[in-house]
């Protein structure tokens, strides 16, 4: 159980994985989690297009994590376009394939949802989502965090109000947004607990591998990008093997030093790249 894990105060290794948008790569996720599933994680989460669009191919990836992998999966679940009843739909889904655990999040607006449809939705923020699956599911309930704040709050305070009421109404971990200074990661773990914010929280890392991902990932996160970071891409962007090799080293070297301080989890954003995620565990 994630729980349990989490609260040897041991740091947990695990990674995400995506549901590929084309159906016919599709199988491809599975030879994914075979090669992930050989190093060792304590669980996988498995996330899903704005609205739900995937979210019947994450009941199957996170089944398959479950049941044939034997690794405690996640299951990402989001209240954009969901309403109660897709909520005890999928809810039935995961009890019958074993699945515990979810990620619940807001979400991205799909794009062919109206005004009407957004603005009307039955769960306006995941906090309200995470009370209606507590009081109503015996589902463990995972949530969000931003290191950085997110990009809709207008402060640091609000944010972590917000946090914090996602947290009582049932939370019992978060998964960072993906950061790339770990200092911002510290003072954000120090203001969580001054805020009364006691769960763990895992770090999500996400090695950054090529130059495009600036402009995509990266960007749509909200996270800034330290010189470091900024120096390897202009050195390195241009010569996909050199940015590739640089990247992960960034990458290990963060994750060599939060395990170092000790914190609740590390989580890799694994871009569906297994080959890289390998290279990471190796080093660290």
């Amino acid at each position: 159980m994630i729980n349990d894990l989490l609260a040897k105060k041991k740091t947990s290794l695990s990674f995400e994985v995506f549901p590929p948008k084309k159906d016919d790569d599709f199988p491809a996720v599975f030879n994914t989690l075979d090669a992930l599933a050989k190093l060792n994680p304590d669980f996988i989460s498995c996330t899903y297009g704005a609205g739900g669009s995937k979210s019947k191919k994450t009941v199957e990836v996170a089944s398959y994590i479950q049941n044939q992998l034997k690794i405690d999966a996640i299951a990402h679940i989001t209240c954009v376009g969901f309403k109660q009843t897709d909520l005890k739909e999928n809810y039935e889904a995961f009890k019958k394939e074993g699945i515990q655990y979810v990620l619940a999040l807001r979400g991205d607006r799909p794009q062919t949802m109206t005004d009407e449809q957004y603005y009307s939705r039955e769960f306006e923020h995941a906090s309200d989502m995470i009370r209606y699956l507590k009081d109503n599911t015996t589902l463990e309930i995972a949530g969000a965090c931003y290191p950085e704040k997110h990009y809709e709050a207008d402060t640091m305070e609000n944010d972590l109000k917000h946090l914090k009421e996602k947290v009582d109404a049932g939370t019992s971990f978060l998964i960072s947004q993906l950061f790339f200074d770990n200092d911002t990661f510290y003072r954000f773990l120090e203001l969580t607990s001054k805020a009364g914010i006691t769960v763990p929280i895992c770090a999500g890392i996400m090695p950054v591998t090529t130059a495009k991902q600036l402009g995509t990932t990266v960007t749509l996160s909200g996270s800034s990008v330290p010189k470091e970071l900024a120096d390897i891409i202009a050195n390195y962007g241009e010569n996909p093997e050199d940015m590739r090799k640089a990247g992960i080293d960034y990458a290990v070297r963060q994750i060599r030093d939060l395990k170092e301080h000790g914190v609740d989890g590390i989580h890799i954003y694994t871009m569906n790249r297994p080959k890289m995620a390998a290279e990471i565990v190796t080093q660290i």
